[in-house]
């Protein structure tokens, strides 16, 4: 029984998030699991390092799954190569290799970084529209920085997360949460060692509203420690959120010629 471990790059615009539901067919997992179903003739789970939301798109998502027990394992090649002929235009499998039987994506994932794009033009973003919140308006960055500042580190992160009947741990240690500025695009980049439910997204919108002067950087340590997620900001929007890479040890890195990365950073 053969595990396989790639990339997954995906455009998330049309699907309701990575993870396979049964109301609908407009998943990830889902659309991967379908089309190696027909190629093994028997049902494969694939695990991803981390579920995105709907809307949300990835650069960098890493993936596994195990062959059918009995069965000779295909070379991965020749499964990258079966996946992408009937996926959609949309979503691209690459770097598909053999891992040890034991490497599962999202129990060896050891931190992600997010990047949220907001373009703060006057005009509407045409081409980039999926993939940023167009804000057109003054933000105060520093003010945004400061909160920024104060929201980093090893934390409860209650206040942040969508799910109000978390069972498991909402500490987390959040060890990069920056705002840049090139032109027009705003980007706020997050490193962590995981996330909750929408957590990305509400320290986006709480951030925000910083920027906007609707609430002080110097209230990001009440909320954290209030553990209430009425007092934290808004979720962002989800077009503008991209899950760029995944750390593991020992690393592995994007093949040559397959990282869009460059590409992503000039929208």
């Amino acid at each position: 029984m053969a595990n396989y471990r790639f990339f997954i790059r995906y455009d998330g615009t049309r699907y309701d998030g990575w993870q396979r539901q049964g109301n609908t067919d407009r998943t990830i997992q889902g659309k991967l699991e379908k089309i190696l179903l027909r190629l093994f003739d028997r049902a494969v789970e694939v695990h991803a390092s981390g579920r995105t939301d709907g809307g949300v798109h990835a650069l960098g998502q890493v993936a596994n799954f195990h062959s059918p027990e009995g069965m000779e394992p295909f070379k991965p090649q020749e499964i990258e190569n079966y996946i992408n002929t009937y996926l959609p235009e949309d979503i691209c499998v690459f770097g598909m290799e053999f891992a040890p039987p034991r490497f599962h994506s999202r129990l060896n994932a050891l931190g992600k970084t997010y990047c949220y794009r907001i373009y703060t033009g006057k005009t509407p973003p045409i081409f980039v529209r999926r993939y940023v919140w167009w804000l057109p308006e003054q933000l105060d960055e520093e003010a945004m920085r400061r909160a920024a500042a104060l929201l980093s580190g090893t934390h409860d992160y209650a206040s942040f997360c969508a799910n109000p009947r978390m069972k498991k741990s909402t500490v987390r240690r959040v060890d990069r949460l920056s705002v840049e500025r090139r032109d027009d695009l705003l980007t706020v980049q997050v490193h962590g060692d995981g996330f909750l439910h929408n957590m990305v997204r509400i320290l986006t919108g709480t951030l925000v509203q910083v920027g906007r002067g609707q609430r002080a950087a110097a209230q990001m340590p009440e909320i954290l420690l209030a553990r209430d997620r009425a007092l934290a900001g808004p979720a962002a929007p989800p077009q503008g959120l991209c899950l760029e890479s995944v750390d593991y040890n020992p690393p592995f890195s994007v093949p040559k010629g397959a990282d869009e990365r460059s590409i992503w950073r000039n929208l």
